[in-house]
């Protein structure tokens, strides 16, 4: 006999967080000069698209699977739900804090659009919609877990120093910001305001 909760029991058990709203800025723009570059670089705007930043490494509607997906072959051809990576100033100098360097940047690690006045950026849920103030939106996938790539990109701009590649993914997690993928094309500029759309949360638990 099963013993699952009854969803009408389920529901009169969840522990809701309402919906909510809070707004920040965009600090920086970037992206890379080349599909094979790693590193992004400043620039004045980014033209968003349905497949993303024309150019960027990670633009395109669908990408290669990778060491994140290990439930399909390596090089499956699958929905690309991260366009963007969205960091913030505070998380990174958690970051380099704990990595005992002066400072950790935005393009050494591929950011796109740096936002500064969301407390927590990285734990900002999936669902959330980041709306831009001329009207541009980016849809939250989830939270960027870091990799080795962006350890060994880091220990490039700083010599001398051993050992960061396999750092940074451990003292990074729940700091390396968001990624994400455009629900609505537009630009976004530094200096214009983005507001977080953060839908109701609860914890599911089918037991």
């Amino acid at each position: 006999m099963s013993s699952a909760v009854s969803p009408d029991a389920m529901i009169q058990q969840l522990s809701v967080t309402p919906a909510r709203k809070l707004t920040g800025q965009v600090t920086d723009v970037l992206k890379t000069l080349s599909p094979g570059d790693f590193a992004t670089q400043s620039c004045d705007a980014l033209d968003l698209e349905f497949s993303g930043i024309s150019g960027d490494r990670h633009g395109g509607f669908t990408r290669k699977s990778g060491g994140r997906e290990p439930w399909y072959p390596r090089g499956t051809e699958m929905c690309n739900e991260r366009q963007v990576s969205i960091l913030s100033p505070a998380e990174l100098a958690l970051v380099a804090e704990r990595m005992e360097l002066e400072t950790v940047e935005a393009a050494w690690i591929g950011g796109n659009i740096v936002l500064d006045g969301f407390p927590n950026l990285s734990l900002i849920p999936p669902r959330t919609r980041l709306v831009f103030e001329n009207g541009t939106v980016i849809r939250v996938d989830g939270d960027n877990a870091p990799c080795r790539a962006s350890g060994k990109s880091i220990a490039a701009h700083v010599p001398g120093r051993e050992g960061l590649d396999l750092l940074f993914p451990k003292v990074a997690k729940r700091l390396r910001g968001l990624v994400g993928y455009v629900e609505k094309p537009g630009t976004i500029s530094a200096g214009e305001s983005v507001t977080a759309v953060i839908p109701e949360q609860w914890i599911y638990n089918p037991a």
